[in-house]
Parts: structure tokens; C-alpha cells; sequence
């Protein structure tokens, strides 16, 4: 958000604050991305760009200047992007894999026509038990990419534990694609049952900040 990584936490982003993090010595993108590193050689990062999806602007420069800096990273980038235009706006710009989030979708129509894109991703994102976004992308599966997140805002930065109940409906109807796993991921006993549960990964960055996922609780994964 305004160029700076913020802390999320349970999806009240007017309550975000800038990071701070033993981590990193500032809030700046570039010096969070290093610290992480630092922890764990991740091949990708999710990013979440704030700005764009509110509406208020974007931070496209911010990650030009991560892709600069880690150049064999690999980014994941939710920017709110609901049209074509702006889809093959960002695949042009060659920045990562765009996330499509369905709470920025008016209907299912963007992700029918990419779906078997693997410059994509869908995010299943949900508030409480309420799906956000249109009804009929949760309920055809065939629509869905080959890589899906399922989302739970209100467990982001919360150390309520991973929606296992949520997660494990979702791959129930997901037949073979890769899903994973976002949201309130504590330790790597959360990994584990998450691993258990079959998620072909999992976003985490508090657990990482508050060192309570080390390095040696990844190895393996």
C-alpha cells in the first residue's frame, strides 16, 4: 500500500498499519523481500497490490523494482484486475503471474475465457462463511484455472488457524488442480495439516514475521 508492505489482518485493510518486522529494517518492499529470503530461499511471492485493488492507484514501480532486484523470483500479483484490457495490460508488462481475486469480479466471465491460462490464478476469496464474488464462479468448478487459492480474509494476520473445513470443500470439488491454501496459518503444525489435507501450498507471512515458521519447519514442505 503506497508503495510500502503493510500488515494485513483479518481483511480490514483501512485498519492496515506499515510493517514492522525483525525481519526487515523497514517497510520498504525491497528490504521485506530480502528479509524473507533471508529465512528461506521461496521460489515465489504473493504480492497483494492494495492500492489497485481499492482503486486508489497501484504499485506497479514497486514491483518493477522487486522483479529488478530478485530477477529469478517468482511473483504472484493480486492487482484487482476484472476486464481483459487490463489482464493483457499486465501479462504485457511481464511482472509475475497475475492472481485474479473473485471479489473484484463483476461476473465469471474473465476467468471462463483464461482458464487454461498458466500465466493466471484464481483467488476463491471469502469473508466469514460469504463468498466474494459472483455466485456462479463458485459453483462451476470447470471455469476454475489450473491454480486456485482459497482465500479466508477474516483469518489473515489473525492466528486463528487455517479454514481446513473451507479448504477441504473446495478441493472436493476441485478435481485436479492445484489449490492453496491463504489465511491464518500459525506454525508448521498448520503446514503439516494443511499438507495432510492435500494443499499443493500455502500464503504465509505472519507466522514468517513473528518467527514462529523457521527455516527448518520449511525444509521438506
Amino acid at each position: 500500500m503506497h508503495g510500502q508492505v503493510v500488515r494485513a489482518r483479518i481483511g480490514d485493510r483501512a485498519s492496515y498499519r506499515l510493517l514492522e518486522s525483525p525481519l526487515s529494517p523497514t517497510s520498504d518492499a525491497v528490504d521485506v523481500v530480502r528479509g524473507l529470503l533471508g529465512v528461506f530461499s521461496f521460489p515465489t511471492l504473493y504480492v497483494a497490490d492494495l492500492d489497485a485493488i481499492q482503486g486508489s492507484g497501484d504499485n506497479s514501480q514497486t514491483l518493477r523494482r522487486i522483479r529488478a532486484e530478485f530477477p529469478s523470483l517468482r511473483m504472484w500479483v493480486d492487482n484487482g484486475v476484472a476486464d481483459a484490457p487490463a489482464l493483457h495490460a499486465f501479462i504485457g508488462a511481464d511482472l509475475g503471474t497475475l492472481v485474479i481475486g473473485s471479489e473484484s469480479q463483476r461476473d465469471s466471465k474473465l476467468i471462463a475465457q483464461h482458464r487454461d491460462s498458466m500465466r493466471i490464478v484464481l483467488s476463491l476469496d471469502f469473508r466469514g462463511d460469504a463468498f466474494q464474488g459472483p455466485q456462479e464462479m463458485l459453483a462451476e468448478p470447470a471455469l476454475w484455472p489450473h491454480r486456485i487459492i482459497v482465500m479466508t480474509l477474516a483469518r489473515v494476520g489473525s492466528g486463528a488457524g487455517p479454514d481446513l473445513a473451507r479448504f477441504a470443500a473446495i478441493r472436493s470439488i476441485a478435481g485436479g488442480r492445484e489449490i492453496y491454501a491463504a489465511g491464518g496459518v500459525r506454525g508448521a503444525s498448520d503446514l503439516s495439516a494443511l499438507k495432510a489435507a492435500g494443499a499443493f501450498g500455502a500464503l504465509i507471512s505472519t507466522a514468517l514475521h513473528e518467527r514462529r515458521i523457521v527455516a527448518t519447519d520449511l525444509q521438506g514442505m
